[in-house]
């Protein structure tokens, strides 16, 4: 009895800690969104009530002063990317992961090691390696190096669950007369989607957010992803500060969609790499 009661009074304090948890990250999102839709008067008046008259004009005005143009810029810049980083990934972890042959924990630990490597360690280096390969100023200046540095983390998930695929599945492909890229790209890969997924939301984020590498390796403000661009808006914008949290809002909206759209994949990815890893 003692311990149901105790049971029910712990599970209750979780929830209630992980409501306060999402209200604490809901809550600012929706604050951003909703002032995004109010003047200036309106705004310093009250900015914690919805607004009287909801200007949706702030949205067009942000949209058209830029945001559109470096909104499409992100999109190209991190779709290429993470698709890069996830398939020399796929193809790394699955050589590692399932082929035996010598010095295959070498190349794994080798790979690991670019996660002791930040990113603000190498600027200089990968500046000059930029303007010596003509890369500098040019959308494959970014998405080359965020592809390098989404590769190791995204290596280690994926090895982890290529590992726990049974070897059977591998020992039937090949008896159907299947090869290696076969039982990768028609077995492996399918029963692996959830980490793949998994991965890729991860890139995902941290490249549509990246700014140190996009302010330093691009002069062009034609080229600027929305998280600089953004930055030079605010100079603009200074009028209006519901048109700049309109712009906020537009550069956070997709990550949000994309969060919600593959969260069940990305839930199940990490929990059965933690678990079979």
């Amino acid at each position: 009895m003692h311990k149901t009661i105790k049971s029910r009074i712990f599970f209750g304090l979780l929830l209630a800690f992980f409501v306060l948890y999402a209200l604490s990250v809901i809550y600012p999102i929706l604050w951003m969104m909703m002032n995004g839709f109010k003047n200036n008067q309106e705004f310093f008046a009250n900015s914690w009530i919805l607004p009287k008259q909801w200007k949706f004009s702030n949205f067009q005005v942000a949209w058209e002063s830029g945001v559109g143009r470096y909104f499409f810029n992100s999109v190209f810049v991190t779709t290429v990317s993470v698709l890069l980083a996830v398939l020399i990934s796929t193809l790394a972890a699955y050589a590692i992961s399932r082929f035996q042959f010598k010095g295959r924990h070498v190349i794994f630990l080798i790979i690991l090691s670019g996660l002791m490597m930040a990113p603000q360690a190498s600027i200089v280096s990968l500046y000059q390696i930029l303007k010596l390969f003509h890369l500098y100023n040019t959308y494959w200046g970014l998405i080359i190096p965020y592809a390098a540095f989404q590769i190791p983390f995204s290596v280690f998930l994926i090895r982890s669950y290529f590992l726990s695929i049974p070897r059977d599945v591998e020992e039937a492909t090949f008896l159907d007369g299947g090869n290696s890229w076969k039982l990768l790209w028609s077995v492996i890969i399918p029963m692996s989607r959830p980490i793949i997924i998994s991965a890729a939301l991860l890139a995902t984020i941290v490249i549509w957010n990246e700014f140190m590498f996009a302010i330093t390796f691009l002069e062009n403000g034609n080229q600027w992803t929305i998280p600089v661009g953004i930055l030079n808006l605010k100079g603009r914008l200074t009028a209006g500060f519901g048109m700049q949290l309109a712009a906020l809002s537009m550069a956070a909206l997709p990550m949000i969609i994309v969060f919600i759209l593959f969260q069940r994949q990305f839930v199940r990815g990490l929990s059965a790499g933690s678990v079979k890893g």
